[in-house]
């Protein structure tokens, strides 16, 4: 008789992946143990015996580590390989399965990198503190429903779709139609984070040069908004994703470093204090 998994066993699978994907990470394991227990209600109504249970578990104990959201449908796709390979399928083993994982971690976190990390959560963010402006809560509120049910709803979509296509999937993903999504979504990610930046970031100068009278005759930032207007945001903007893209910096450094300098700003009379936000 074929074995077939039940609604209720994959959305418990799904569920597992969903709330502990990141169960236990660490820099040595990463997303392994939440792949693990997102298998686990698969593996338990697939096979009867301990032993088999015991050696279907084991495949997934390899390294995993991909985008959360996007990842979720390589869950989905392993979850249709090991339904297949329950029922005896000649072509489906450990190694065909943990090929699968290891092929596509690397092409899925760089589509949803692009698509979730650089795209998604800039956009909401960006609508989000649009309508928290003057200190209201609006903006909060409306990030955290909106995004959660995007994450629940799309994991979910993606997890099932993962399942039924099973291995059809992977052409698409690392073939050129992959290459193309991932340089796409890169684009278009720059696109909106540039645009993001522009928007909400803003840098100035108070600096002035005064006569003998006490009157300024140069306004350092008059005199930059004629040349290039938003020149000081530019340069920080760059300076961060240089010392983040390049120097391999945490943002928590690069949040200091940029402390340090307001501070050391407002102190010489470059910045004043409202003026850097």
């Amino acid at each position: 008789m074929e074995k077939k998994l039940s609604k209720k066993t994959l959305l418990k699978s799904f569920h597992n992946w969903y709330y502990g994907h990141l169960t236990c990470f660490s820099q040595e394991h990463m997303q392994t143990f939440g792949y693990l227990c997102s298998m686990l209600p698969l593996v338990e109504e697939l096979y009867e015996n301990e032993d088999d249970k015991a050696k279907a578990m084991n495949t997934y104990t390899a390294f995993f580590n991909t985008e959360p959201q996007l990842g979720t449908v390589i869950v989905g796709m392993t979850a249709g390989l090991e339904e297949a390979r329950a029922n005896g399928a000649d072509d489906v083993d450990d190694e065909t399965i943990n090929s699968l994982r290891a092929g596509l971690m690397g092409p899925v976190a760089g589509i949803g990198d692009s698509l979730i990390v650089g795209t998604v959560i800039p956009i909401l963010l960006g609508i989000a503190l649009g309508m928290s402006t003057g200190g209201s809560p609006l903006g909060a509120i409306f990030y955290i429903i909106v995004w959660n049910l995007f994450a629940y709803f799309g994991m979910k979509f993606l997890y099932f779709k993962g399942y039924s296509l099973g291995g059809k999937a992977v052409d698409f993903l690392i073939g050129a139609q992959g290459d193309a999504l991932r340089e796409s979504v890169s684009t278009l990610g720059g696109i909106v984070i540039g645009a993001v930046a522009a928007t909400w970031v803003s840098v100035q100068t108070s600096l002035k040069l005064l006569n003998d009278a006490g009157e300024p005759y140069l306004v350092l930032q008059d005199k930059l908004n004629e040349v290039f207007p938003g020149l000081l945001t530019a340069v920080f903007i760059i300076l961060c994703w240089f010392l983040m893209a390049k120097k391999k910096m945490s943002p928590i450094k690069v949040m200091l470093i940029l402390v340090v300098v307001a501070f050391v700003g407002v102190v010489v009379g470059f910045f004043n204090p409202g003026l850097v936000y």
